[in-house]
């Protein structure tokens, strides 16, 4: 499922950002007592009730901007208000209802989002009671907080939540994730697979290469692609979604405004996809970028292929692909179980050979094992290679409860012995019976197991 986002808006110096790094339950954003401290976004990723939301941090929202500056964070705000499926309205209990919030609160009315009013800095019970002059905004009922206490956070994820799933039910179509608008509720799950990569790699190309048509703005300018685009293919009596994504950069070159907001997108995208095709580039290869892409990958426990594009260029830049292949297990050890293909959107050198992959590492994904094969394995392979430690576990019994990703839980004595390397030895033997190309495993070790 594609994370919901939640933004927090609200004039300057109100608490967004301390409301934020309690939801994150870490101190992600920089808070200060002046107004405006906030100017690029912050965004992370929070479970609440076995649910997973993007939480978006924004800065003090004038409506009436007198500064460049200021102009250029209410435009960052609109984006978040415009991408968001719930807002949190924060307003300061010690400033009263001001004009400025009645502005705001009006603002977010007409968007017709979800909107929750939380009062913050209601640290003991007179402030409390000040509270209730909120009634008067054009709002529901407000909602008491302290964020730099904790309190009252709970009631406010509750009431967040629960405006959610009220706009779902009535059939928003904002909160349908762009491929559930795209197909008939139906036709049975298809693959999804994102394209990603920093800018100018040449995604949409690729995308067109795949596709057969003009399906994308393709631009030597990088950032062209501002929002996933959503494409189906069918091959050999199968059928693929495609979605086209805006270019990643680092947190720290990422400019303000629109492009901020790509950013999320795509990492929506990577949510909403089965395989990520990470496209490289061959005259530049593996950039801090790059490697940044692919953390979130792994992170998200997606299917991933590694696309060298613009291969056409490799005679007259004297490439190799062992060079190109020992660059990438140099620097990007923690996909060592990611296949790579050489190719040339631009020619269609090696294209037709995108699809099957993917379709390969998709079905690695689904794949369940034989539970008496799995035991047998796992047992032959502690025989060959027991663990060397003075305190040395016993496994008791390994199955498997789970695909998407393939998910191992093995019973041992004590987890704590687990060494890593002896975790990543049970992986290796794991892919060099099984498989599993281009999919991510994850293996849990416990006391017990239940079926």
């Amino acid at each position: 499922m594609t994370k919901r986002i939640i933004a927090i808006v609200g004039r300057p110096n109100v608490g967004k950002s301390t409301l934020f790094n309690r939801l994150v339950g870490e101190r992600r954003a920089i808070t200060e007592d002046i107004p405006g401290t906030t100017r690029d976004r912050a965004y992370a990723t929070i479970t609440w009730l076995d649910q997973h939301f993007t939480i978006v941090d924004t800065g003090g929202l004038e409506l009436s901007p007198n500064s460049p500056i200021s102009q250029k964070v209410k435009e960052q705000v609109e984006i978040a208000i415009e991408e968001a499926d719930a807002i949190i309205m924060l307003v300061d209990v010690k400033d009263g209802v001001t004009i400025p919030d009645k502005e705001i609160a009006e603002t977010l009315r007409r968007s017709n989002k979800p909107v929750v009013l939380a009062v913050n800095k209601c640290d003991n019970d007179e402030r409390t009671r000040q509270a209730f002059e909120f009634h008067e905004m054009p709002l529901d009922q407000p909602i008491t907080i302290s964020a730099y206490h904790g309190t009252g956070i709970e009631t406010l994820m509750e009431r967040v939540t629960a405006s959610i799933v009220k706009s779902q039910g009535e059939g928003d179509s904002r909160l349908q994730t762009p491929d559930s608008r795209l197909l008939d509720q139906s036709e049975p799950d298809i693959m999804s697979i994102a394209i990603l990569g920093h800018p100018n790699v040449g995604k949409s190309m690729l995308l067109n290469a795949l596709v057969g048509q003009e399906r994308s703005i393709v631009s030597e300018l990088p950032g062209t692609t501002r929002d996933s685009i959503d494409t189906i293919v069918e091959r050999d009596g199968w059928r693929a979604l495609l979605i086209d994504t805006a270019g990643i950069r680092r947190r720290g070159r990422i400019d303000r405004g629109v492009e901020t907001y790509s950013v999320m997108r795509a990492l929506r995208s990577i949510d909403r996809a089965d395989i990520c095709l990470l496209v490289l580039d061959a005259s530049d290869m593996l950039t801090a970028q790059d490697a940044h892409i692919a953390g979130y990958i792994r992170d998200a426990y997606k299917g991933i292929l590694l696309v060298v594009n613009k291969w056409d260029l490799a005679d007259e830049l004297g490439l190799t692909k062992k060079d190109r292949i020992l660059e990438v297990e140099r620097n990007l050890k923690f996909l060592h179980y990611a296949p790579m293909l050489f190719v040339s959107a631009k020619s269609g050198f090696g294209v037709s050979q995108i699809l099957p992959a993917a379709d390969e590492i998709h079905q690695a994904r689904t794949k369940r094992l034989d539970p008496c094969e799995l035991r047998d394995m796992v047992k032959r392979a502690i025989e060959r290679h027991p663990p060397m430690t003075k305190r040395h576990f016993s496994l008791r019994n390994v199955i498997q409860p789970e695909v998407v990703p393939p998910t191992f839980v093995f019973a041992v004595n004590n987890p704590a012995l687990v060494h890593f390397s002896y975790r990543r030895y049970l992986e290796n033997s794991l892919r060099d019976a099984f498989g599993f190309t281009g999919t991510p495993l994850r293996l849990i070790f416990k006391k017990r197991l239940s079926e």
